[in-house]
Protein backbone atom coordinates (compact mmCIF):
# COMPACT_ATOMS: atom_id res chain seq x y z
CA UNK A 1 0.00 0.00 0.00
CA UNK A 2 1.35 3.58 -1.25
CA UNK A 3 1.04 6.18 1.19
CA UNK A 4 1.80 9.82 0.72
CA UNK A 5 3.00 12.19 3.96
CA UNK A 6 2.48 16.45 3.31
CA UNK A 7 4.46 18.40 5.03
CA UNK A 8 5.59 22.03 4.76
CA UNK A 9 2.24 24.35 5.71
CA UNK A 10 2.11 27.05 7.84
CA UNK A 11 1.14 31.32 8.15
CA UNK A 12 3.11 33.19 5.69
CA UNK A 13 2.10 36.78 4.52
CA UNK A 14 0.70 38.09 1.41
CA UNK A 15 3.34 37.82 -1.12
CA UNK A 16 5.55 35.59 0.57
CA UNK A 17 6.62 32.04 -0.55
CA UNK A 18 6.48 28.36 1.46
CA UNK A 19 7.42 25.23 -0.05
CA UNK A 20 5.36 21.54 0.11
CA UNK A 21 6.55 18.01 0.14
CA UNK A 22 5.19 14.87 -0.09
CA UNK A 23 6.94 11.57 0.63
CA UNK A 24 5.32 8.53 -0.80
CA UNK A 25 6.25 5.45 0.80
CA UNK A 26 5.51 1.70 0.06
CA UNK A 27 6.08 -0.02 -2.98
CA UNK A 28 4.90 0.18 -5.74
CA UNK A 29 5.47 -1.12 -9.85
CA UNK A 30 5.33 2.29 -10.94
CA UNK A 31 4.56 5.73 -10.27
CA UNK A 32 2.54 7.53 -12.72
CA UNK A 33 1.65 10.87 -11.66
CA UNK A 34 1.77 13.30 -8.32
CA UNK A 35 0.25 15.75 -7.75
CA UNK A 36 -1.50 18.79 -4.94
CA UNK A 37 -4.86 19.56 -4.72
CA UNK A 38 -6.15 22.47 -2.11
CA UNK A 39 -9.39 22.62 -0.53
CA UNK A 40 -11.01 26.33 1.17
CA UNK A 41 -13.80 26.78 3.23
CA UNK A 42 -17.03 25.93 1.59
CA UNK A 43 -15.06 25.39 -1.87
CA UNK A 44 -15.06 21.81 -3.77
CA UNK A 45 -11.04 20.36 -3.92
CA UNK A 46 -9.23 21.35 -6.81
CA UNK A 47 -6.13 20.35 -8.57
CA UNK A 48 -3.18 22.86 -8.37
CA UNK A 49 -0.35 21.35 -10.34
CA UNK A 50 0.74 17.68 -10.78
CA UNK A 51 3.94 16.29 -12.83
CA UNK A 52 3.59 13.10 -14.57
CA UNK A 53 6.24 10.11 -15.03
CA UNK A 54 6.86 11.59 -18.34
CA UNK A 55 7.64 14.92 -16.81
CA UNK A 56 4.95 16.64 -18.34
CA UNK A 57 3.46 19.55 -15.66
CA UNK A 58 -0.12 20.81 -15.13
CA UNK A 59 -1.27 23.87 -13.16
CA UNK A 60 -4.28 25.45 -12.50
CA UNK A 61 -4.33 28.64 -14.11
CA UNK A 62 -4.87 30.67 -10.66
CA UNK A 63 -0.93 29.79 -9.77
CA UNK A 64 0.88 29.57 -13.01
CA UNK A 65 3.48 31.11 -12.74
CA UNK A 66 3.48 31.76 -8.89
CA UNK A 67 3.58 28.04 -8.24
CA UNK A 68 6.40 25.29 -9.34
CA UNK A 69 6.00 21.91 -9.20
CA UNK A 70 9.09 19.42 -8.80
CA UNK A 71 10.55 16.35 -7.69
CA UNK A 72 13.29 14.07 -6.34
CA UNK A 73 12.87 10.46 -7.69
CA UNK A 74 15.62 8.65 -5.79
CA UNK A 75 13.01 10.03 -2.20
CA UNK A 76 9.67 9.30 -4.15
CA UNK A 77 9.29 13.29 -3.18
CA UNK A 78 7.25 15.92 -5.01
CA UNK A 79 7.62 19.48 -3.76
CA UNK A 80 5.41 22.58 -4.15
CA UNK A 81 7.14 25.89 -4.38
CA UNK A 82 4.81 28.55 -3.77
CA UNK A 83 5.77 32.40 -4.46
CA UNK A 84 4.18 35.88 -4.19
CA UNK A 85 1.51 34.01 -2.15
CA UNK A 86 -2.21 35.14 -1.88
CA UNK A 87 -4.67 35.20 0.65
CA UNK A 88 -7.07 33.63 -1.84
CA UNK A 89 -4.11 31.24 -1.68
CA UNK A 90 -5.23 29.90 1.92
CA UNK A 91 -6.58 26.40 1.80
CA UNK A 92 -5.25 22.33 3.00
CA UNK A 93 -3.32 21.19 0.42
CA UNK A 94 -3.65 18.03 -0.16
CA UNK A 95 -1.02 15.49 -2.02
CA UNK A 96 -1.97 12.82 -4.54
CA UNK A 97 -0.34 10.13 -5.85
CA UNK A 98 -1.69 7.56 -8.76
CA UNK A 99 0.37 4.24 -10.01
CA UNK A 100 0.30 0.75 -10.29
CA UNK A 101 1.64 -1.55 -7.77
CA UNK A 102 3.22 -4.98 -8.46
CA UNK A 103 -0.14 -6.75 -8.44
CA UNK A 104 -0.86 -4.50 -11.38
CA UNK A 105 -3.49 -2.77 -9.30
CA UNK A 106 -4.06 0.77 -9.70
CA UNK A 107 -3.61 3.03 -6.59
CA UNK A 108 -4.64 6.42 -5.73
CA UNK A 109 -3.22 7.72 -2.32
CA UNK A 110 -4.16 10.98 -0.51
CA UNK A 111 -2.26 12.34 2.16
CA UNK A 112 -3.56 14.15 5.26
CA UNK A 113 -3.36 17.60 4.24
CA UNK A 114 -1.34 20.15 5.39
CA UNK A 115 -3.03 23.89 6.17
CA UNK A 116 -1.43 27.00 4.41
CA UNK A 117 -2.72 30.29 5.68
CA UNK A 118 -1.91 33.64 3.84
CA UNK A 119 -2.68 36.47 5.91
CA UNK A 120 -1.15 39.44 7.15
Amino acid sequence: QVQVVESGGGLVQPGGSLRLSCAASGSFFRMNVMGWYRQAPGKQRELVAALTRGGATNYSDSVKGRFTISRDNAKNTVYLQMNSLKPEDTAVYYCNARGRDYNLIDFDSWGQGTQVTVSS
